[in-house]
C-alpha cells in the first residue's frame, strides 16, 4: 500500500476528506504496492474506486466519477531509485566539482524512472522478474541508452561487461513495449561506422524501437580521473547529420517515418540550417534537445501577431538562456520588441560551473546566473526557463533555489516553459498585476 504524504487543497481528494497518513491499498480491486502501480491504474481512468486504510484505522471505499484531466490531488512518497552501477566516461554526475552537495552525485538507473519521468536506463541491472513485472503490466513507453549496438563497444562506454543490449530489446519488443532509444555520441568510440551498425540493428525493431536520438557527448572541465575525451568539433557534426539525413530518407520511404533525429547541438555545431519543425514527425524525443529550437522558432510568428503593444510598453523583463539557443532567442526578443513596443532583454550566461563548453540552457546554475547578473539592470522580472531547475522542484542543478535568486538579484523570478507562448503569457500576466498594485 502507499502512505500519502500531502493532499492537494481543493482537489478531489480533499473533498473526499483524505488526508497525509492515511493508506492507499488499491485501485479497481487491484493492490497498490508502488508509485507505479498508481499511475498506472489510474492514468486515462475516468472512472475509480479507492479503498484506502485511513490513519485511525477505518477502510472506506471512495467511488469516483472525474474528468481525465482532473488530477486526485494525491501525493506519495518518492521511489528510492535504483543506483546505477555503469562506470561511463561521459557520465555528468562523474563529472562534477569536487565541492558539490551529496544529492547532486546520485546516480540512478530504474526502468521505474523511465516509465514515470521518461528517464533513460541502460537496461544493465533489470532482473528477470523486472522484466516479468513491464510485460504483465505493460509499463510502456520505455526509454534507453543504447549508444552501440556492437557488445564490445557498449561495454567499453559502460564501463564493464554489460550484457548486450540487443536481446534485451528484442525481449522487451516482443512483450509489445514501445521504446524510445538514445546514443550519446562520443568521438573516435561509437561514431562513423559503429554508430552505421547501431542504425542498421535498432531499425529492425521497428515499430516497437519507436525512435532513436544522436546526441553529442557533453564534457566538464572536471574530468582529471576520468578517460580522455573528445568533443564533436564542426567537421564530425557535419558527417554525422549527412549519415544521419540519410538513413532518415531511407526509413521514410520504408516505413513512413525519418526514426533517427539528431540533437539540436549537431547543426549549431556544423553551422547547418535546422530542420523544418515537420522534419521532426511527433517531437518523441524534444526533452533530449531533439527539436526544441525549431518547435521554438516555429511558434514565433502566431505569438507575434498575439503581442499587444498596450501591455508590453511599460514592463522590461530579463530572459535568461544559454550560449546554445542564444541566436534564436536574440531574434525573438528582436521581433517582439520591435512588434509591442516591449523592453525585453536577453542575457546569455556562460557555463563556469561546468565549463564553457556546455553551453546549453539547462545545464546552467544559480551561481553562475547569480555572479553574471549581479549589478546588472534587469528590469521587473527574469525569466528562467523550466528546464533549468530538478523535477518537481524549485531548485537548479548546483541546489541554488529561486528565492537564492531573488534574494541576491533583487527582483522576482519567474518559471516559464521555454516557448514563446510560455513568454508571452507571462509578460500579459505581470502587466496585469501591476496594473493592479
Amino acid at each position: 500500500m502507499l502512505c500519502i504524504t500531502a493532499v492537494t487543497p481543493g482537489s478531489i481528494a480533499a473533498e473526499l476528506d483524505l488526508a497525509a497518513g492515511d493508506r492507499l491499498q488499491a485501485v479497481n480491486g487491484t493492490v497498490v504496492e508502488d508509485l507505479v502501480d498508481y499511475v498506472r491504474l489510474t492514468d486515462d481512468q475516468v472512472d475509480l474506486l479507492l479503498e484506502v486504510c485511513k490513519a485511525d484505522g477505518s477502510l472506506w471505499e471512495l467511488e469516483i466519477e472525474r474528468d481525465l484531466d482532473q488530477a486526485l490531488g494525491l501525493d506519495f512518497a518518492a521511489l528510492e531509485p535504483r543506483r546505477c552501477r555503469n562506470n561511463c566516461p561521459f557520465c555528468f554526475v562523474r563529472q562534477l566539482p569536487e565541492a558539490v552537495r551529496p544529492s547532486l552525485r546520485l546516480r540512478d538507473d530504474d526502468y521505474r524512472f523511465s516509465y514515470l519521468y521518461g528517464a533513460y536506463i541502460s537496461l544493465t541491472n533489470l532482473q528477470p522478474t523486472d522484466f516479468e513485472r513491464i510485460a504483465q503490466q505493460q509499463l510502456s513507453p520505455l526509454y534507453v541508452s543504447v549508444h552501440a549496438t556492437d557488445a564490445t563497444v557498449r561495454a567499453r562506454l559502460l564501463g564493464w561487461a554489460v550484457p548486450p543490449v540487443l536481446p534485451q530489446l528484442q525481449r522487451l519488443a516482443a512483450a509489445g513495449i514501445q521504446l524510445h532509444t538514445q546514443v550519446v555520441l562520443c568521438p573516435g568510440i561509437n561514431d562513423g561506422a559503429v554508430l552505421e551498425q547501431t542504425l542498421e540493428d535498432l531499425v529492425t525493431l521497428y515499430p516497437a524501437v519507436a525512435s532513436l536520438a544522436v546526441v553529442p557527448v557533453g564534457l566538464t572541465r572536471y574530468r582529471d580521473r576520468l578517460p580522455p575525451l573528445a568533443p564533436v568539433d564542426a567537421a564530425l557534426a557535419s558527417a554525422t547529420l549527412t549519415q544521419i539525413e540519410r538513413w532518415q530518407t531511407h526509413c521514410l520511404a520504408r516505413w513512413g517515418t525519418r526514426f533517427v533525429f539528431a540533437a539540436d547541438e549537431f547543426y549549431l555545431t556544423a553551422d547547418r540550417p535546422l530542420p523544418e519543425l515537420a522534419c521532426y514527425e511527433e517531437l518523441a524525443q524534444i526533452e533530449n534537445g531533439v527539436g526544441l529550437l525549431a518547435s521554438f522558432a516555429a511558434q514565433i510568428p502566431a505569438v507575434l501577431e498575439e503581442v499587444d503593444p498596450a501591455w508590453c510598453r511599460d514592463l522590461c523583463c530579463t530572459l535568461v538562456t544559454g550560449q546554445s539557443a542564444a541566436p534564436l532567442l536574440r531574434h525573438f526578443v528582436q521581433v517582439f520588441n520591435a512588434r509591442g513596443a516591449a523592453r525585453l532583454q536577453l542575457a546569455v550566461i556562460d557555463n563556469h560551473f561546468w565549463g564553457e563548453q556546455v553551453t546549453v540552457a539547462g545545464l546552467l546554475t544559480g551561481q553562475d546566473i547569480a555572479a553574471q547578473l549581479s549589478g546588472r539592470l534587469l528590469g521587473d522580472a527574469l525569466l528562467l526557463p523550466d528546464v533549468l531547475l530538478r523535477e518537481n522542484s524549485d531548485q537548479l542543478l548546483d541546489d541554488w533555489t529561486l528565492a537564492d535568486l531573488e534574494q541576491q538579484l533583487g527582483l522576482p523570478v519567474h518559471v516559464v516553459a521555454p516557448t514563446p507562448w510560455a513568454v508571452l503569457d507571462l509578460v500579459e500576466e505581470l502587466h496585469s498585476d501591476k496594473g493592479n498594485l
